[in-house]
């Protein structure tokens, strides 16, 4: 009776003694042991004794399947049968099995058969410096206009570094150059760069400039990535139109053809675009001459002779340029281009009279002027210096005064009407020009009559015969006399000398004194 009473009590100890052996071998195991290994470790590498660290007796190994039982698709541990240690199957990439900077765990469970227990290994996955920070893109371009003022900001391609921890990204560097500096901004996890204007570009000293920006990990050693930075300089029209010089000079002869080009002017503008595109135009308050005789092209800079050019009308023109870009607004330079005309003996001498006396008497004494003369040429220098001479042979000479090419055409001789009475003076003024220049002046000189002759007869005396018995009045002879003067010089009158002279025959003639006609007053008889 005793015995039935203490029957029940048994059946609970031992009922209560086998749930706990059950708990303690069932399929969940409540202790838990960890390791750790780095990744990217050769296969084969040790992690741990997992049967010494579970308590299992390892001369018992060989009848109790020891095995891993990971929860991913692949397989990274094993456990030697023989003692327990736990190995590398594998190459672990903690990258590829655990996203973000955080521990990586792989649970791994550890089946013991005969009888079967389950136990829990977590191995914890450490990292190693494996990788190298990644732009996104292997270049990043900026485009800043050069009026862009210092302390602009430009985002710049963050790095990735899968690595976590001390090996992922740690800072950003910039190679160093003048213009540029790096900002870095801490957003949560992630360093941003910032490219940082410091001082203004000028594209027209540097168009491009190529930067290097280098992310670093904090491995050790440390492992970088470089991104190329290449930042385009736009262009502002900040600079002005440059001629090589503020002043040209040029030398051109005198009657050029008209069309002809003579001189191509040129401006450079370190601008690009339309900053760049000039357009020459003459400056707005020249000369009109300049106007008339030049053209310049908008375009090609280009000179071109319009009008006559003409070294006696001007030797010398100025020529205010002016080249504008065709930025907005717009920019101009200026320069002038002198051009001297070089003189042609291309005018021959001019000789003027200033005054002119066309007779000249007969008696005039030697060095009697009778005409003044000017001799000028419009060419200068030699072209313009004139010799004058008298070339026909008269008994005239020229006379120089005190003012240069100025004459006096006076005689040198005396002079005689009656062999010479008239004279054609050909003045001849010849330039030192090459070839030289000759101009011809004919003056027209009548010498002028004096009584400087007597009559003459052409026979002296004369025998006159006469018939008797003539009739009385009647023309019996008629005599002639001649007088080289002329006009009131030369006229004759005829008379009978009947003074002083005694001959009564004369009382019986008498002369016409227009004609020289004598005529008997009587009959005369022979004996």
């Amino acid at each position: 009776m005793e015995n039935r009473r203490k029957s029940p009590g048994r059946n609970c100890f031992w009922f209560a003694l086998c749930l706990a052996l059950f708990l303690s071998v069932g399929e969940q195991a409540l202790a838990e042991t960890r390791y750790s290994v780095a990744e990217e470790v050769r296969d084969g590498t040790i992690v741990g004794n997992v049967a010494k660290d579970l308590g299992l007796d390892i001369t018992s190994l060989t009848g109790r399947p020891l095995r891993v039982v990971s929860e991913s698709e692949n397989a990274y541990f094993g456990v030697n049968q023989e003692n327990g240690d736990l190995y590398v199957l594998r190459k672990i990439d903690r990258e590829e099995l655990c996203q973000g900077g955080g521990v990586c765990l792989m649970e791994l469970k550890i089946i013991v058969e005969n009888p079967l227990e389950i136990h829990y290994v977590a191995v914890e996955i450490r990292d190693v410096n494996d990788h190298y920070p990644v732009f996104p893109e292997k270049e990043q371009r900026f485009e800043i206009g050069e009026q862009t003022l210092p302390g602009r900001r430009f985002q710049l391609h963050a790095a990735r570094d899968p690595d976590a921890g001390s090996n992922s990204i740690r800072t950003y560097s910039l190679t160093s150059n003048e213009h540029f500096e790096l900002d870095i901004r801490q957003s949560d996890e992630e360093k941003i760069p910032f490219l940082v204007l410091k001082k203004p570009l000028d594209r027209e000293q540097r168009s491009n400039h190529l930067l290097y920006v280098t992310a670093l990990d904090g491995g050790k050693p440390p492992r970088s990535g470089t991104l190329n930075v290449s930042v385009i300089v736009l262009d502002s029209n900040d600079n002005r139109p440059k001629f090589s010089q503020e002043i040209y000079q040029i030398e051109i002869e005198e009657n050029v053809p008209v069309g002809i080009s003579i001189f191509k002017i040129n401006a450079t503008d370190p601008d690009e675009g339309s900053n760049s595109l000039l357009e020459y135009n003459l400056g707005k308050t020249l000369k009109k001459k300049v106007y008339e005789n030049f053209e310049l092209d908008k375009i090609t800079g280009e000179i071109r002779v319009k009008g006559g050019i003409d070294y006696e009308e001007n030797d010398v023109y100025k020529l205010d340029i002016e080249a504008s870009d065709k930025g907005t607004p717009p920019l101009t330079g200026e320069c002038r281009l002198i051009i001297k005309i070089k003189d042609l003996n291309d005018n021959p001498p001019e000789i003027e009279i200033t005054s002119l006396s066309n007779t000249v008497s007969e008696d005039s004494k030697p060095g009697t002027m009778i005409s003044l003369i000017s001799v000028k040429d419009k060419d200068s220098g030699l072209n313009g210096k004139v010799l004058s001479s008298i070339t026909s042979d008269v008994p005239f000479e020229l006379k120089p005064s005190y003012k240069e090419n100025i004459y006096s055409v006076v005689t040198k001789a005396a002079l005689d009407r009656e062999k010479v009475s008239h004279y054609e003076i050909t003045i001849k003024a010849t330039d030192c020009g090459e070839p030289p220049l000759t101009t011809f002046k004919t003056l027209h000189i009548r010498v002028s009559d004096i009584n400087d002759n007597s009559p003459r007869f052409s026979e002296s005396p004369i025998n006159i015969y006469l018939t008797e018995n003539n009739l009385a009045a009647s023309s019996i002879f008629s005599v002639s006399a001649t007088d080289r003067d002329v006009n009131e010089n030369a006229a004759i009158s005829y008379h009978i000398m009947r003074e002083g002279i005694k001959n009564d025959i004369l009382s019986f003639l008498n002369v016409n004194s227009e004609n020289g006609q004598i005529s008997a007053l009587k009959s005369f008889d022979f004996e």
